[in-house]
């Protein structure tokens, strides 16, 4: 199995490590290399951006993983670990091919991008602050999961997190944390929308 280093080895990791009709977290969690934080959080952000959410309840379960995932960081923990009942929880896998191929397109461009910089940034103590945004991340998902395309902004900040862990990136890292502010401004303005 290739190294996930990128977008573009994760998309390819997944399409071509499972099949069926279904997919399970733990399927896609083996696709991408279950031993490392970064390439699981980059799948995440991606599942939690794909067209696999449209399942109901899916965003909350994926923020219920990025919230074990980055709890697990903030911990120390050597290696992610997931209970079984969410292991085995399955997705359509023609709503991840779907999601990988409008993905393509700008795949590439994501992964020029990428370089290793600033890389002290995705080392701890900061990797730590990275597991706070993420729990931040995945918390405002829930509120944010009851209207249309709220829960975007913090998926993509996961994203853009896993990004940055999987390529020693710390500019992306900075990126994330302004898409995290684009969030909670977000929930702010719908919160005061909602009791104003």
């Amino acid at each position: 199995m290739a190294q996930v280093k990128d977008l573009g080895t994760l998309l390819r990791s997944l399409e071509d490590r499972t099949s069926g009709e279904q997919v399970s977290v733990e399927a896609m969690l083996n696709a991408v290399g279950r031993r490392s934080y970064g390439p699981i959080l980059l799948l995440l952000g991606f599942i939690a951006l794909s067209p696999l959410t449209v399942i109901p309840g899916a965003n909350w379960l994926v923020a219920l993983i990025i919230l074990l995932m980055a709890g697990q960081i903030l911990f120390g923990k050597k290696y992610p670990w997931l209970p079984s009942r969410v292991l085995s929880f399955e997705f359509p896998r023609s709503a991840l091919i779907q999601g990988i191929e409008i993905a393509e397109p700008y795949v590439s461009q994501i992964d020029r991008f990428l370089k290793p910089r600033l890389a002290i940034l995705t080392e701890p103590p900061f990797v730590q602050l990275v597991a706070l945004v993420c729990i931040g991340a995945a918390l405002i998902t829930f509120p944010l999961g009851l209207i249309p395309f709220g829960p975007l902004l913090p998926s993509l900040t996961v994203l853009l997190f896993g990004l940055a862990l999987t390529a020693r990136d710390g500019v992306v890292l900075i990126l994330a944390g302004g898409a995290l502010m684009g969030s909670l401004w977000l929930m702010l303005h719908l919160w005061e929308r909602m009791f104003s």
